[in-house]
């Protein structure tokens, strides 16, 4: 009787291993694709020096158009820090509305400062086990750091500091 309580116990931990294992196999994509948009938002930031609210705005519509995304998509945060963070975000709209801003106030700087782009979402690793529905959300992030390449005219170019 002992061997035989054993060896259920046994297969219904090897189910239990099954199931989480091909739950992890949607992860891996899930992940690239976070990966990939980081990435991509990544290579946008670069051009423009600051993260304009229409990209981020494209990206989460993006994201929560995916099929593992779609079930978490109020929980996908997508921001852009400046060097050194501070209480002014990288983030902003067009770099008209920042023509008569103080150079604290706007959202970018000058080329050749690093900005920092991070997008945080939830993976829903999910079993069904005799129709009762076991969830767990991991929380995961990529972020990457880019280099500004835009030259803007209303910034100072060249500091004190530097000569």
């Amino acid at each position: 009787m002992r061997a035989f309580a054993k060896s259920i116990l046994v297969s219904i931990l090897v189910s239990i291993a099954i199931l989480l294992f091909t739950n992890f196999i949607y992860f891996f994509p899930w992940y690239m694709t976070l990966v990939v948009e980081t990435f991509h938002l990544s290579q946008v930031v670069a051009s423009d020096n600051y993260l304009k609210n229409e990209y981020k705005e494209d990206t989460l519509r993006k994201l929560s158009d995916r099929p593992v995304y779609r079930d978490k998509a109020d929980q996908i945060v997508i921001s852009a820090e400046k060097e050194g963070g501070g209480e002014h975000s990288a983030e902003g709209g067009d770099a008209s509305l920042y023509e008569n801003a103080s150079d604290i106030e706007k959202p970018y700087k000058q080329r050749g400062h690093p900005v920092t782009v991070t997008i945080k979402a939830v993976y829903p690793l999910s079993i069904k086990l005799w129709g009762e529905k076991y969830e767990r959300e991991i929380p995961v992030s990529f972020t990457l750091t880019t280099t500004g390449l835009k030259h803007y005219k209303d910034l100072i170019y060249y500091e004190e500091d530097y000569w």
